[in-house]
């Protein structure tokens, strides 16, 4: 299937960064992506080809992803930032309260974030490979790739295939261990920091008032993902109000990217209209 070309494409100017967006126009309603961490845009593009009929799709690189960069200051965004970034993307691109959120990790974090301070900002999260904490896989992934030489950004993407991308299509490893090749060193260390910074969070609570997040979530979790425990998205879920778990079968951390069934999931989820999704945990067969 052949990607859409983006009706807009610019870039903003917010606070000490810039930030590229793109947006794919639809009167349908509004959907934004958010990137998990050291991804980009293009992790998108599956749902591009998918949903721009139906939907008006906005997506955007976060400081130290794709050309996403500081103007000032270090590369790495706090999350309060992230938060903020996230608003003024919604601002620039004139986007209307019908919209949902879908996100990968690290931008679960961040949509979460969001909706906790903005309780009537988003009518739906769709929150994918998420929990409160790093189980101890991720924290040995992320220990073992700080040691890596910064040159050898191939060992770095090596790792991360082998620690929980397994189940990536041989042409979607290709495409991280070229991403990694081309990336900056000071996003590479700026990559390093964030992982860190991941693994010293102890209660996500202490972050994010999660009883605020008043919006309709769903928590999407692939069943082989190694690196989010089923126990702690379950927990993630029961602290968020209005929130239920979907169990994806046959697929890991990446989700869409390892397996094009799971669009007709996140279809679903998107074409129900609020409070209509059903049971708190569900499992896909």
């Amino acid at each position: 299937m052949k990607i859409p070309s983006a009706t807009i494409k610019a870039v903003l100017r917010t606070g000490r960064f810039e930030i590229p967006y793109r947006v794919y126009e639809n009167d349908g309603p509004h959907l934004i992506c958010l990137n998990g961490i050291q991804q980009s845009m293009a992790m998108w593009q599956g749902f591009v080809t998918r949903f721009s009929r139906d939907y008006r799709i906005i997506l955007f690189n976060f400081p130290g992803q794709g050309k996403g960069r500081p103007l000032s200051g270090p590369v790495r965004a706090s999350l309060d930032e992230e938060v903020d970034i996230l608003s003024q993307v919604m601002k620039a691109t004139h986007v209307n309260h019908d919209v949902s959120l879908c996100t990968a990790s690290w931008g679960g974090i961040v949509a979460l974030a969001y909706a906790s301070k903005h309780p009537y900002g988003v009518k739906r999260l769709l929150l994918g490979s998420i929990g409160t904490r790093p189980n101890q896989k991720m924290i040995e992934t992320i220990q073992r790739g700080c040691t890596i030489d910064v040159q050898d950004r191939a060992q770095i993407a090596d790792l991360i295939i082998d620690s929980f991308g397994e189940k990536l299509p041989a042409s979607v490893k290709k495409k991280i261990g070229a991403q990694f090749r081309t990336m900056s060193k000071e996003n590479i260390q700026s990559f390093c920091e964030h992982g860190l910074k991941v693994i010293s969070v102890q209660k996500l609570s202490d972050h994010i008032n999660l009883k605020k997040v008043s919006v309709e979530t769903v928590l999407i979790r692939g069943e082989e993902d190694t690196i989010v425990d089923l126990e702690d998205v379950m927990f993630l879920s029961s602290q968020i109000p209005d929130s239920q778990l979907r169990i994806i079968k046959n697929v890991g951390h990446f989700l869409h990217l390892e397996s094009e069934q799971v669009f007709d999931v996140y279809r679903e989820l998107l074409s129900n209209t609020p409070n209509t999704i059903g049971d708190r945990v569900a499992c896909e067969c």
